[in-house]
């Protein structure tokens, strides 16, 4: 039997380039696509378990037993993220103790940071190096209107948690902010949105907008408007949106471990037979959802597939430079 059809899913992938982290080694703690928000923007696609309630949705010592055969790749980070948000794992602030008894790469936790207005999620991830919520609207309307949170959740109820979390959390707190044309990019907004970052004080901001194949159609915030934005947003701001052209960036064949490659030319040969959504693919491979987009990201960046979007859904198709190819 082909070695690809029982390839089991895996809670570890990559290590995968990341704009942030440089050479990140994942752990997708969180079925796909299970979350507190269904965010326009979300390149992992639309939430179809939208919740609050946290439960343990993974086995610890199957995960560091996965892990311990990854560190050998030399990860820049080991990241918690997921196909959702990997607060809703109960299992949080357990698994980053585990993690931290076998290895001394630093932990990063990529969250939308909705639940840290929860004192128990909080102190799960004060164990965490380096933690990176979002903020994506100055006030209710834009917060609901663009995240479109679960509707026990309030606009002040979640800025409250990312300010109480920066008083309790010692390591490197990184505020992603995604500007959207149209939605929270005007003046008014940016306003909001630096009187908020005021509140917080994060060690830096990072503006991010529209790089990849978003849930619903929305548009980008150009280059230039983010840089000036940075300039009025908070004093420690950069821009992380990759506006770059594929060429001299990095592809797969750079990563340390050499799978990264494999994997995507394994995408690549599906994408051969016939356009794929990125769940097609994900179920074709056995690997999770947010690897996939990492491969997917890349191999749009290398020229070598392209998105295309089809009854209000996105699919991939690999690009033919030629009729030879």
């Amino acid at each position: 039997m082909d070695s690809k059809s029982t390839r089991k899913i895996e809670h570890i992938f990559g290590p995968v380039p990341s704009r942030r982290l440089g050479q990140s080694l994942g752990i997708d703690l969180i079925p796909s696509k299970t979350c507190t928000y269904d965010c326009l923007y979300c390149q992992v696609g639309r939430t179809t378990r939208k919740t609050i309630e946290r439960k343990s949705w993974i086995n610890i010592d199957e995960v560091i037993a996965e892990l311990k055969n990854k560190l050998s790749t030399k990860p820049d980070y080991i990241t918690l993220s997921g196909s959702g948000e990997p607060t809703l794992c109960s299992d949080c602030g357990r698994l980053i103790e585990k993690i931290k008894q076998i290895t001394d790469i630093p932990i990063a936790v990529i969250t939308n940071g909705l639940l840290l207005f929860d004192p128990e999620v909080r102190k799960e991830l004060l164990v965490a190096d380096v933690v990176m919520p979002s903020l994506n609207g100055g006030d209710e309307e834009t917060f609901k209107k663009i995240n479109r949170p679960c509707p026990e959740i309030t606009f002040d109820k979640m800025l409250q948690g990312l300010i109480d979390f920066r008083r309790e959390f010692k390591g490197k707190y990184w505020l992603e902010v995604f500007l959207i044309a149209g939605l929270n990019d005007s003046d008014e907004q940016i306003e909001k949105l630096a009187a908020c970052i005021e509140k917080i004080r994060p060690d830096k901001v990072q503006l991010n907008t529209v790089t990849r194949p978003p849930a619903e159609d929305v548009q980008a915030v150009s280059k230039e408007q983010l840089q000036q934005i940075a300039k009025r947003i908070y004093r420690n701001a950069e821009v992380i949106a990759d506006f770059k052209s594929a060429k001299g960036r990095l592809t797969a064949g750079d990563d340390k471990s050499g799978d990264f490659k494999i994997k995507s030319d394994d995408i690549v040969e599906m994408l051969k037979r016939r356009p794929c959504s990125a769940d097609d693919i994900a179920a074709g491979l056995k690997i999770s959802k947010i690897e996939t987009l990492k491969h997917i990201e890349e191999l749009i960046k290398s020229g070598r597939i392209e998105a295309v979007r089809q009854s209000g859904s996105i699919y991939y198709k690999k690009v033919y430079e030629s009729a030879a190819d």
